[in-house]
């Protein structure tokens, strides 16, 4: 099936969130802190509040009401308290968008600064071990003893990986637009990954029922996880709107969000393995050190795929995070399987040279019977296939023995290869399917953030109801129909799936309306180790006097279940590749160790992919059978192709050159570095 909402796309009718037509609607701009810590003394909006179309100014001079509940950065002006650069402090509402910034720039705001801490280290004093790791996991494990293992092994390797700060930079700015009715209920369009959970939080927030509160997202142009939870813009514009009796729209600039949606955390990850002499591992230590800000705890679950991918009878995983003066990290693509998974894959591949191993035989060499860290079964589990299937399409037999031994001219040519996971989940969904003229209704409060959900769940329902799909038509994206989980965790389509399909069911025995609730029946998937897996393969060509590095090629072959839409996935599958191309060679944010905030804060600065980066991108997959998953027999796919990637990249630079780059990205400047 092609795109449902494919035209409306092309020809500008559909409608995103700062794009519905509201009448009266009026206009906020925030006020941003310029110091990264310390207590605001006053702020004047007397000036701005007299320049034309003002209407309001909100700021901590005079709180706006919000419940006790209220936290971290949606507290908005309850505090005087400063906790990051960039933190919204005031804002300014005007009839337009032009007197709102005007009017915003007018704001005077004066600071007590105090002496503030934005830089992430693995001896910080304040370090310390959370109780769990998003979203829920275990800090730490430990199984077996890893230095009797480490001691025993014929081979061993003691590494450490850096990643930077990462920003999510969807193509739809952030952005919110909030009506109050009459009576009270507050509408808000918003750039939403979650309507139900979305709603929840504002009404939550502004101290409000849930039933008081709807969220419309029926378009959003990308989010990776930085719309995977409300942010400030939705809350402001309530606040703003229910100030001035107004409709009020709010879209972030593209340097707003670098400091108020979210961003990867940075890691610096120590990896020691040992390997016997047939190179099966005796020991894996994973140990990663994060941040996160002093307003809210988030602890990426870095170091959680090694209790994932091989077997050893010593493995040891631990986080150690630190709160510094900085905007709250959140979800990226992947949170935590794809910087952790870089950082092991690429010591893989070290442990492999050093044991004078081929990088996929070490792999299959340590392919585990069950899921290593808890022994459960695995649902099903292709990691083999993948690499073997790779290898045969990428050529890896031609592959040169050892790093440095091919080049062009003055470029050296090198592949590289990674493995891939990434958990297969689901969450409570509920489903309403009602058949009307022959047509059937399936309404559910999914989303649709550019993935082509509405599509894929067109195609399930249809299948479910053994009718045509040009007879289903799905409505999502508004926080009044049936609750679902976002879009997120790559649960969606499993998630919403499994609910459409028993609504169907349920349609075809009751015989004009099905509804369904999945929360009892996935209960059952904790019996099974539920993962997606995948193979990486990469191509590279890195020149000798600038160290410029190229791409040549790029292949994913994937292991997903049953792959409910082939054209959507593929797309999926490359878009994740190409996030981890960006990862591996050009993404990187700069923290203003001076000032704090960021200093790299627009697209001509953060550099991504473009289509000349890579000639010849791939991605296929298995057929996988896997009944115990879902009815659909999926698993999710819109993050796995970005773990492993990063890794394929690096591992395909050493072999050009012989040196080995372990902080990312891998810019020509450390490749001239350690090669001259």
């Amino acid at each position: 099936m092609n795109r449902i909402e494919g035209r409306v796309k092309v020809t500008g009718l559909a409608t995103y969130a700062a794009e519905y037509p509201v009448e009266g609607v009026t206009y906020a701009c925030p006020v941003q802190s310029r110091i990264a810590k310390g207590r605001i003394k006053r702020i004047d909006g007397r000036d701005a509040l007299a320049m034309p179309g003002v209407l309001a100014v909100l700021s901590s001079e005079d709180p706006p009401r919000l419940a006790r509940e209220a936290a971290g950065e949606l507290a908005l002006f309850q505090s005087r308290d400063v906790a990051y650069r960039g933190q919204f402090v005031a804002a300014a509402v005007a009839d337009t968008y032009e007197n709102a910034r005007a009017a915003a720039d007018a704001i005077v705001v004066e600071y007590e600064q105090d002496l503030h801490d934005v830089t992430l280290r693995a001896d910080h004093p304040n370090l310390y071990q959370p109780e769990t790791v998003n979203p829920g996991f275990p800090c730490d494990t430990v199984k077996g003893d890893v230095e009797s293992g480490l001691d025993a092994a014929e081979t061993s390797i003691d590494v450490i990986y850096t990643t930077p700060v990462l920003h999510n930079n969807p193509m739809e700015p952030h952005a919110a637009l909030a009506v109050w009715d009459a009576e009270g209920r507050l509408l808000v369009y918003d750039t939403a990954q979650g309507t139900s959970s979305s709603r929840d939080l504002i009404a939550k927030t502004l101290g409000l029922p849930r039933e008081q509160v709807r969220v419309v997202s029926r378009h959003v142009g990308g989010g990776f996880g930085s719309k995977g939870t409300t942010r400030p813009q939705a809350v402001l514009a309530a606040l703003a709107a229910r100030d001035v009796g107004r409709p009020v729209k709010i879209v972030l600039t593209r340097q707003q969000m670098y400091d108020v949606t979210g961003y990867r955390t940075p890691t610096i990850q120590r990896l020691r393995l040992g390997a016997d002499a047939q190179g099966r591992l005796t020991a894996v230590e994973h140990v990663a050190y994060e941040q996160s800000s002093t307003l809210v705890e988030f602890a990426e679950q870095t170091a959680t795929p090694a209790r994932v991918m091989y077997a050893t009878p010593a493995l040891r995983t631990a986080h150690r995070l630190v709160r510094l003066d900085v905007a709250t990290p959140s979800w990226m693509r992947a949170p935590g399987e794809c910087p952790g998974m870089y950082a092991l894959e690429s010591a893989m591949d070290e442990l492999a040279y050093a044991a004078g191993l081929d990088p996929i035989e070490l792999r299959v060499i340590n392919e585990p019977e069950t899921e290593p860290d808890s022994g459960l079964p695995f649902s099903s589990r292709s990691l083999v296939a993948c690499l073997r299937e790779g290898a045969r399409r990428f050529g890896w037999d031609r592959r040169d023995p050892g790093p440095a031994l091919r080049r062009d001219g003055e470029w050296m040519i090198g592949t590289g290869v990674a493995s891939s996971t990434y958990p297969a989940l689901r969450q409570p969904s509920r489903a309403r399917v009602t058949m009307r003229e022959g047509d059937f209704l399936v309404q559910l409060a999914a989303a649709d953030i550019g993935t082509g959900a509405r599509t894929a769940l067109t195609g399930i329902a249809a299948e479910a109801l053994g009718v045509a799909p040009e007879r289903v038509h799905v409505e999502l994206g508004d926080s009044d129909l049936p609750d679902a989980p976002l879009a997120g965790g790559s649960m969606g389509t499993a998630s919403w799936g499994t609910a459409i399909v028993r609504a169907c069911e349920a349609l075809k025995v009751n015989g004009t309306e099905g509804r369904a609730d999945t929360t009892e029946e996935i209960k059952r998937d904790a019996e099974l180790a539920r993962h997606a897996f995948g193979a990486q393969f990469a191509e590279v060509r890195v020149n000798s006097v600038t160290g410029e590095v190229r791409l040549s090629r790029l292949l994913g072959v994937f292991a997903a279940g049953h792959i409910v839409n082939p054209k959507l996935a593929r797309s999926q599958f490359i878009g994740g590749m190409t996030m981890g191309m960006g990862m591996a060679l050009m993404e990187e944010t700069f923290t203003d160790e001076e000032f704090g905030g960021f200093l790299r804060r627009d697209l001509a600065q953060y550099h991504v992919p473009a289509c000349a980066d890579v000639p010849d991108i791939e991605a296929v997959w298995l057929d996988e059978q896997d009944a115990g998953l879902n009815p659909m027999g999926s698993k999710g796919i819109g993050e796995i192709g970005i773990v492993g990637t990063a890794a394929a990249i690096g591992n395909a630079v050493y072999h050009a050159t012989g040196h080995r780059v372990r902080d990312l990205p891998i810019t020509p400047a450390k490749v001239l570095n350690l090669m001259f």
